[in-house]
């Protein structure tokens, strides 16, 4: 799951060297925080937040096939 969202973002971005994805585990749960460029959050997120929805659907997607829940952050 974490090769999916780094490949996605980094392919958005215009500095895909400063895309850093931390996972962090819960007892249920998946965080995954999304960090970059302050000039590129906006192409992660997208209008309305399409973008950055489309991706988080994708990764609940394959997180649900492995029995898991996970959540994506997009963070400063």
């Amino acid at each position: 799951m974490k090769e999916l969202i780094e490949f996605i973002a980094k392919s958005l971005v215009d500095n895909p060297e400063e895309i850093k994805l931390t996972e962090i585990d819960g007892e249920r749960t998946i965080v995954f925080e999304l960090r970059c460029n302050k000039e590129d959050i906006g192409k992660v997120i997208g209008k309305n937040g399409k973008t950055v929805g489309a991706i988080r659907t994708l990764l609940s997607t394959v997180a649900a096939k492995n029995g898991q829940r996970a959540m994506l952050e997009v963070v400063d």
